[in-house]
């Protein structure tokens, strides 16, 4: 069987050839890869992987490339493809003719795109004639991430613009904006596969009601291979400290957890936060005046309003390596994300069998169960937005941000609050993470899913 991956970023073990950095994002594909080569005896798959890449020297001056390289014990086919990646909201039609150029040199029996988010998947499927073998694997969902981005910042935060959001056209509004454009592709993209993977009844009725036809196939996320192995101690790690995967835009919810940390230091005047990422608040240099945005200017307000000055640690980048050591030495993980569809870095914490909190939003509560794995809180509500123009409808962004703050300040003081519960919590997230990332487990349903669609197509 002819198996086309569609990749959002360049594997690792293809960089090199195409004269790039190997991303530190979805590493979980590469592993995935590396496992579909190393079996290849056993599932009698040939696999060919197709990514964007955003200049052309890469591609020896060509839009499509073919390289090989070998990997897993194999040698793996790899199309690299012109895509401006850095404008995902721009559709560019050329990237139809992109896409049929390496079906039609690849022949797959299925087209397997990993995500929803980028315009390239959108290409495929108009693109790809054969929509009962197209399995689109839904990710995050661009259409309502646009509907929750503004996460109940005040309207004058919404509509304020920065020099740098100025000059990049990247205010909050357009931000917003872009991920509507997003989510239009993505409906389309959906509309258009004969066949949808997810993980969540979130995602699931979301793709039922955007393609009743489509058929849709369970299979969770392997993580990336760092995380397995690893268990958290409490010994080991610093007191009341609470570390945040990222916290570059409003949709992922920093704002909350600034809000909600005055509460949290009455109780334990020693809480830190640690945020993964580089710091948007930085404003010491001219250059970073500059090039500070209006969210990073409003967290700074909440900082300084909260007298968090060394409260809030930003990180800088991280490798998986550095999360994972991140994620051991922090006492409590937080997503405070405003909607999630399954957060990898919410798994990945369970799989090392640390606290965890999260905002109870989006399709948290399919992997993550309150009051057995750790503490959900009331987060985010989509239903209070107007489902076509994204404005409120009586609608206090304020008291909400006020009230989700503290639900989330009550959340980490609870768990904290009885160390005996939470060693229980622990356990039984790890336990939890243990089946919805076995990485057996969730190869072979994907193997399951390939027979199943390939058999009923061949019928057709």
């Amino acid at each position: 069987m002819k198996v086309l991956w569609l990749c959002n970023v360049v594997l690792p073990m293809a960089a090199g050839q195409f004269h790039m950095e190997a991303s530190n994002k979805e590493g979980w594909v590469s592993g995935l890869a590396d496992t579909v080569l190393r079996d290849r005896r056993g599932n009698a798959i040939q696999l060919t992987v197709a990514f964007p890449v955003p200049d052309r020297k890469s591609l020896d001056g060509l839009e499509v490339c073919s390289k090989t390289v070998q990997a897993g014990g194999a040698v793996l086919a790899c199309y690299g493809f012109l895509e401006d990646i850095y404008n995902a909201e721009v559709y560019d039609p050329a990237l139809e003719g992109r896409m049929k150029e390496i079906t039609d040199q690849v022949q797959p029996d299925i087209v397997h795109c990993f995500g929803t988010e980028y315009p390239h998947t959108l290409a495929m499927c108009r693109s790809f004639p054969r929509k009962d073998r197209l399995l689109l694997g839904l990710q995050g969902l661009c259409t309502l991430y646009a509907r929750g981005y503004y996460a109940d910042i005040p309207e004058k935060v919404i509509r304020s613009v920065t020099l740098r959001d100025l000059l990049r056209r990247d205010s909050l509004v357009q931000q917003q904006q872009k991920f509507a454009l997003r989510g239009n592709m993505e409906r389309e993209s959906i509309a258009l596969a004969g066949n949808v993977t997810g993980r969540t009844a979130w995602d699931r009725e979301s793709a039922g009601l955007w393609n009743p036809q489509a058929e849709y196939f369970h299979m969770n996320e392997t993580l990336r291979p760092e995380f397995y192995g690893p268990v958290w101690s409490g010994e080991d790690c610093i007191p009341h400290s609470i570390f945040i995967s990222q916290g570059d835009y409003p949709l992922k919810g920093l704002h909350y957890m600034l809000c909600a940390m005055p509460k949290i230091l009455e109780k334990y005047p020693d809480a830190r936060v640690y945020v993964a990422g580089s710091s948007l608040v930085e404003y010491r240099t001219l250059k970073q005046k500059l090039k500070i945005s209006a969210y990073g200017k409003y967290l700074r307000r909440l900082i300084r309003e909260n007298g968090l000055g060394d409260r809030i640690l930003f990180l800088g980048r991280l490798n998986a390596e550095q999360m994972r050591d991140r994620y051991l030495k922090s006492s409590l993980f937080v997503c405070c994300s405003a909607l999630e569809n399954s957060p990898n870095s919410l798994g990945e914490a369970m799989l090392l069998g640390m606290p965890c909190v999260s905002a109870d939003v989006g399709g948290i509560s399919s992997i993550f169960t309150h009051g057995e794995d750790g503490i959900l809180y009331e987060g985010h509500r989509l239903e209070d937005k107007d489902e076509n123009t994204n404005n409120n409808i009586g609608y206090d962004s304020g008291k909400r941000l006020q009230y989700i703050s503290n639900s989330l300040a009550e959340a980490v003081l609870e768990i904290w609050g009885q160390p005996g519960q939470m060693r229980i919590y622990c356990r039984n997230a790890r336990k939890h993470a243990e089946i919805t990332h076995n990485k057996d487990a969730n190869y072979h349903r994907m193997l399951d899913i390939y027979a199943s669609i390939y058999s009923e197509s061949k019928e057709q």
